[in-house]
């Protein structure tokens, strides 16, 4: 937008413009002529992406768009992938990449602009965006390397552990954690205070397990899922959400099966399982976990208690996991 031109609501184009970078200039059937891969294999990956189908004669595609299926072509040509995996490439991408916008646009949004908005504050919400773009991108790429080598990490910490090992699975610390009384305090908090509160205990689990060195797999609301390599890990970080939070929290150790960024079988259930055994401000731990951290777990004990039944899993032993007194 120049100096010229109305200072009023920004329109989509002046969105698109200053965000993407580049003018619209190929429909469907030229973006993947352009870039030499078949349009079938275009509109798969846009699909993938999280991208609406547009019309035929519909001109959307930039000449970025044409560099990017042009490294997607490059990658196919050299062997270097198959187009199953390429799209699930893109799944992963475009589903993180959209929360992400969606989640850094709301809070952009929240902070610069009154409510109800006016146009000038619209626009300058894109001024800024504009200025911020170039170290977002930045921040973004290093970002994202650091988060490839963190997975790497992780990965090798469970790659010796060989057994009961089952292809495609991985043995891992779940947890749950469950903040208490939410739905009460839902009916007492107006709208910002109950999105205060759950942007709080989020934020709060983030830190805890980052700290840790685990993984936080993903947030629902007035509960997180969280996974650790080891034992260990994971009654550490069990006990420091429970000293700064009001949480029932219940986790198991054993074989996971990883897909698409979150963690699947009877080990997640087991833990989900646990969490609804828990009571307010405590923590259960199944046998394996509990066995995981051993008699003389420094800084930790375990209590067996009564045997529970648990839902679709029969009769299990939960343990009480404290922080030790010694």
């Amino acid at each position: 937008m120049n100096a010229s031109e109305p200072r009023g609501r920004p329109t989509a184009e002046q969105i698109e413009r200053t965000l993407v970078g580049m003018p619209a200039r190929y429909t469907r059937e030229q973006v993947s002529a352009e870039a030499g891969v078949s349009r079938e294999l275009a509109e798969r990956i846009w699909r993938a992406l999280g991208f609406a189908q547009l019309a035929d004669d519909a001109v959307a595609f930039s000449d970025a768009d044409v560099a990017a299926l042009r490294r997607v072509r490059g990658m196919l040509d050299g062997g270097l992938l198959d187009e199953q995996t390429v799209i699930r490439m893109a799944r992963a991408l475009g589903q993180t990449t959209a929360r992400l916008a969606q989640w850094q646009a709301e809070i952009v949004i929240g902070t610069m602009l009154p409510d109800p908005p006016a146009d000038a504050d619209l626009t300058g919400v894109l001024d800024t965006a504009k200025a911020l773009l170039p170290d977002f991108e930045h921040l973004l790429i290093h970002v994202w390397r650091a988060q490839l080598a963190a997975a790497g990490t992780r990965l090798l910490a469970v790659a010796d552990d060989r057994a009961d090992r089952v292809p495609g699975r991985v043995s891992i610390a779940v947890g749950f954690a469950d903040l208490v009384s939410f739905t009460r305090r839902s009916r007492e908090l107006d709208e910002r205070g109950l999105a205060a509160l759950v942007e709080g205990f989020e934020s709060r689990a983030a830190d805890v397990v980052a700290a840790h060195g685990a993984r936080l797999v993903k947030t629902l609301g007035d509960e997180v899922l969280f996974t650790a390599p080891a034992p260990a890990q994971a009654a550490a970080i069990a006990l420091d959400l429970a000293e700064s939070l009001e949480l029932r929290i219940g986790m198991a150790y054993g074989p996971v099966v990883p897909m698409m960024g979150d963690v699947f079988g009877t080990t997640v259930n087991l833990a989900a399982r646990l969490t609804a055994i828990a009571r307010p401000g405590t923590i259960v731990v199944d046998s394996e976990l509990a066995e995981g951290l051993g008699e003389g777990a420094e800084g930790v004990s375990v209590h067996k208690i009564r045997r529970r039944p648990a839902r679709g899993l029969g009769v299990v032993q939960p343990y009480v996991l404290r922080r030790s007194t010694s």
